[in-house]
């Protein structure tokens, strides 16, 4: 079976004291990329939030440069070309989805691109709002 992490996930693996260590660690850890996926997005989006946390937990450059490197090793990077960007942009607008929302929705969007069957985020309650096809495949990380 195949799974699909949400940044929300990834995040929580370096930061050994948020809430979320321990489940979104040991999932993690079970990662590997014949099985395991996330949107190339998610790359930068965990870069940028280590990057800036508040000291002493904010990372240098090459501290999360590493923590990237990981990531990539243990998932297949899933991307939208130009047309599914466009298309999955127009969909958002459709569903009224406003803000910064919109970078939930596509990365949901690249966890259908994906053919997974879970899709593991912490913001279940934004993922909900994309539709009964992602709605479906939320699951959270268990300890």
């Amino acid at each position: 079976m195949s799974i699909f992490l949400d940044t929300s996930v990834l995040v929580p693996v370096f930061l050994a004291d948020h809430p979320h260590h321990t489940a979104s660690l040991g999932l993690f850890s079970t990662c590997a990329p014949e099985t395991a996926s996330c949107a190339g997005h998610s790359l930068a989006e965990v870069y940028s939030t280590l990057t800036r946390l508040p000291a002493p937990h904010r990372a240098s450059p090459e501290q999360a440069l590493k923590c990237i490197k990981e990531i990539a090793k243990r998932f297949q990077l899933i991307s939208l070309d130009g047309p599914a960007y466009l298309a999955a942009i127009q969909n958002a607008a459709s569903d009224n989805i406003a803000g910064g929302t919109v970078y939930d929705f596509l990365i949901a969007t690249c966890g259908l691109h994906s053919g997974a069957a879970q899709i593991y985020t912490w913001n279940q309650r934004h993922f909900e709002r994309f539709g009964s096809e992602v709605a479906l495949r939320i699951t959270l990380p268990r300890s």
